[in-house]
């Protein structure tokens, strides 16, 4: 009898080990993994380094309240600040990317004392409350809750005539992925995204990138607001962030961080020392092992190889890639994997979406593009 609660539709593999970029199912075979435990092992698997670091974070101390300062959590959150590179001033840490968005969304709320919120079409934020109220087509598939905590505005994706329409002096705020992901990996691209900067400085209304999928390195820039030069009030981050070990981080422009006081914000484990060393470890990888430069070059592999097959465009930046392709991606998915190959689905039933480790190497690549081109068009 299966106790878990039947509710995630689930792959044809039972992973019983990992190593770098590759799997091992149930029956002892290696699977090339190119879906990244859903964007989350940017790293990839038994990472030496990440390893370490949470055995002896677990060895020295393995939990303490955010009431008793410890130095882990202070390395962790300049760490982050650093490698923005961008002009935040303060990080807090929770511990998935819903609650770092419901935390960005109360605090625009408090901020500003509108009632209002903007998001845009096809965009995923969450399964919790606020979170779940700016998630595209939630209210008609599962969102329960009798309503929602604020009146939502959703602006068409691209429209840059609707953006002054949709934020108005009622806007609390606008929430937004750079590169929306579940989506199937559309990168909204500058001047979509400036228009929604310049329209929040004209209304008052704070600006809010969701990078849960598409930051840390997963554009092949620290985050997706370096990519476009467009900077935010208010980013935040997850997945990737902790390569498996759950957290998630809500980054605070100067102005807002200027403007919390003790008790404004909270979280029971948010924050963790073995989160934070495991923050630590990653954005380290990242910066030593050049992996930011290693995301970009293979990204541009991908879409110059991989076009083939049942694949006929690509989209998406870095190592979130879309592949469109010709007939439903589910059969596509299926024969990769008979293949040897795990790859996603989105939303759209006709993009396959990469979320590889940023390890990956170029004869990778290759194995994908010869198994798309073994694939009837």
């Amino acid at each position: 009898m299966d106790f878990l609660a039947p509710v995630y539709s689930q792959y044809p593999i039972e992973v019983v080990s990992a190593e770098g970029v590759w799997l091992t199912n149930s029956r002892g075979e290696r699977v090339l993994d190119l879906y990244g435990g859903h964007a989350v092992a940017g790293l990839g698997y038994a990472h030496p380094a990440w390893t370490a670091a949470l055995a002896q974070q677990a060895q020295t101390c393995n939990f303490q309240t955010n009431a008793v300062a410890m130095a882990v959590r202070a390395r962790a959150a300049e760490a982050l600040v650093k490698f923005s590179r961008l002009p935040f001033a303060s990080a807090f840490f929770v511990n998935s990317g819903a609650e770092a968005n419901e935390n960005a969304l109360r605090l625009a709320l408090r901020r500003t004392g509108r009632t209002r919120v903007a998001a845009v079409e096809g965009a995923f934020h969450g399964r919790t409350a606020a979170a779940g109220a700016v998630t595209w087509g939630a209210a008609a598939k599962w969102y329960a809750f009798p309503r929602t905590p604020f009146d939502v505005d959703f602006i068409a994706r691209g429209d840059t005539a609707a953006v002054a329409r949709q934020v108005t002096a009622d806007t609390a705020a606008v929430i937004v992925e750079p590169v929306q992901g579940l989506a199937g990996a559309i990168d909204l691209g500058a001047p979509f995204l400036r228009a929604l900067r310049q329209r929040c400085n004209e209304t008052g209304a704070l600006l809010i990138f969701d990078e849960v999928q598409c930051g840390v390195g997963r554009t092949g820039h620290p985050f997706a607001a370096n990519l476009h030069g467009v900077m935010p009030d208010m980013l935040t981050a997850a997945k990737a962030l902790g390569n498996g070990f759950p957290c998630a981080a809500l980054l605070l422009s100067a102005a807002l961080s200027a403007s919390l006081t003790p008790e404004s914000l909270g979280t029971t484990f948010g924050g963790g020392p073995m989160a934070c060393a495991a923050i630590c470890a990653v954005l380290e990888a990242i910066e030593s092992q050049g992996l930011l430069a290693r995301v970009r070059h293979l990204g541009e592999l991908i879409r110059a190889r991989c076009v083939t097959g049942p694949v006929i465009a690509h989209q998406g930046a870095g190592l979130l890639v879309g592949l469109r392709t010709s007939r439903p991606v589910k059969q596509v998915q299926a024969q990769l994997l008979e293949a040897g190959i795990l790859a996603g689905g989105s939303s759209d039933p006709q993009v396959l979406r990469l979320l590889p480790p940023y390890i990956l190497e170029d004869e990778h690549v290759d194995m994908l593009a010869d198994a798309l081109r073994e694939l009837p068009p």
